[in-house]
């Protein structure tokens, strides 16, 4: 069964197609007196902030590293 609902979206495409080809933006109903601008200004930050965060393998190579000084240093002394 297939249930109709008429939803607003945005779509961004990327700048950089490597990472990913488009970014798809749901608008919540309750969502008034936003202009198109304030919208896309909106989305293009969001899609920029997700590109910048750290992922996990660098936090786990930051850690081994910090782990293997440590070691080093207590082998040393």
């Amino acid at each position: 069964m297939v249930k109709g609902i008429s939803r607003q979206v945005i779509v961004l495409k990327s700048p950089d197609p490597k990472l990913y080809e488009q970014a798809i933006f749901i608008l919540r109903e309750d969502a008034k007196d936003v202009t198109d601008e304030m919208l896309l200004k909106e989305a293009m930050q969001v899609a920029r902030k997700q590109r910048q965060k750290p992922s996990g393998i660098l936090w786990a190579g930051c850690g081994a590293a910090c782990t293997a000084i440590v070691w080093l240093l207590t082998v040393l002394v």
